[in-house]
């Protein structure tokens, strides 16, 4: 029976610093990283999304970053076909796979597998885009309550795609979501998972995003999006509708001051990081490092954990 080969993940709320620990953890363990984030696989959006500068990788594969068109959908379901194709190569150059996690569904699917959900309906999805033009986000968020409570509680009101997408597989698979995705799952096979989870202060860590936030708009983040939206991409492309994107199209439509929107970014990443918190300390078998992952002392006990773990 073959060894098990290993696969490294580093899980977190956004700007907890996962992708200064996997690259630093990939210069002493001859490592490549591979981003599960789901804002990072659309193309051209890159400060918003906080997507790793070459200039700042050091040298480092990264993998799994602008896989698809704007306007394009991606699926989990594809990010896992990905993943494993990246995966395998990886481990076939004998390099050590370190994935940053910042979304957990695309997680859950690499690690856990898919459930067997219901085909995607565009007559009910054209209705509840309808709805959400006439009554706005919230209504459709408030109609998922109604219809799974658990799984309304895990995405954010504004998140249309995600609230459509939820409400489509209850009304079809005529039971609740936790249901329909507990069903048909094939979970990683060949791999020893063993993952860290950087779990910074709370107040800490709103700073750290309120300082990111003022650092990415002097980096030019509003001409991204100036460029972007004269770029001819459609403005209901889901990149558009991602924390500060949105915020900062309605300044320059006039909508919002710039220190209002910078407020609204700051206060959306906030409750953002709060809701991956949650997610991610459901995760089975995670070693937790109380701090940011470029902190020594955490990249140090990141570094004993891996050696003292590895296979």
């Amino acid at each position: 029976m073959s060894a098990l080969a290993p696969l490294l993940v580093i899980l977190g709320p956004t700007a907890s610093g996962k992708s200064s620990l996997a690259i630093w953890l990939a210069e002493r363990l001859n490592g490549e990283v591979l981003v599960c984030d789901s804002t990072q696989v659309y193309k051209y959006f890159d400060i918003g999304t906080a997507k790793m500068p070459l200039s700042e990788q050091h040298g480092i594969a990264h993998h799994l970053v602008d896989l698809c068109e704007p306007e394009q959908i991606f699926t989990a379901g594809e990010y896992r076909r990905r993943a494993l194709q990246v995966l395998e190569e990886v481990t076939q150059r004998k390099k050590l796979p370190i994935l940053t996690a910042g979304t957990g569904l695309y997680l859950r699917a690499l690690l856990e597998g898919l459930s067997d959900a219901p085909e995607r309906s565009e007559e009910l999805r054209t209705r509840m885009r309808e709805k959400a033009e006439r009554r706005g986000p919230g209504h459709l968020h408030r109609m998922l309550t109604r219809l799974d409570r658990a799984n309304a509680s895990r995405i954010a009101p504004r998140d249309t795609q995600k609230v459509i997408r939820a409400i489509e597989m209850r009304i079809l698979g005529k039971k609740p979501v936790s249901e329909i995705q507990g069903e048909g799952r094939r979970s990683l096979e060949g791999y020893a998972v063993k993952k860290i989870g950087l779990s910074p202060p709370r107040e800490a860590l709103y700073t750290r995003i309120e300082e990111r936030t003022e650092s990415m708009i002097r980096d030019g983040w509003l001409e991204e999006v100036s460029r972007l939206m004269s770029k001819g991409i459609s403005l209901d492309a889901k990149p558009f509708q991602f924390i500060g994107y949105s915020e900062l199209r309605s300044h320059m439509n006039g909508q919002l001051t710039m220190e209002s929107a910078v407020q609204k970014i700051q206060q959306a990443t906030r409750q953002f990081a709060k809701r991956q918190l949650t997610w991610f300390r459901k995760e089975p078998a995670v070693h937790w490092l109380p701090g940011f992952g470029d902190d020594p002392k955490m990249t140090s006990a990141a570094l004993e954990f891996v050696k003292g773990s590895h296979p």
